[in-house]
């Protein structure tokens, strides 16, 4: 007989997750204002791909797993 299968737990406590939405959604929207000032103060010929890409992105996971985690801090389990 095969013996009883583990629950799936969570690898971060549930109490984390409010902290956790308010901190990554704060980081993400400061890049993402960040990106937005440089967008809009740089000329056309001084701007980076590069750059442009790795803020998106940075702000772009910071926003999602802040969203994550407000989700499941609500109750709404994703």
């Amino acid at each position: 007989m095969a013996p009883p299968a583990k629950a799936i737990t969570s690898p971060v406590p549930d109490a984390w997750y409010p902290t956790l939405a308010v901190a990554m959604l704060a980081i993400g929207l400061v890049v993402t204002a960040s990106f937005f000032i440089y967008e809009a103060t740089s000329s056309k010929r001084n701007r980076s791909l590069a750059k442009e890409l790795t803020t998106g992105g940075v702000a772009s996971v910071f926003l999602g797993f802040g969203s994550l985690f407000l989700l499941l801090s609500a109750g709404v389990y994703v």
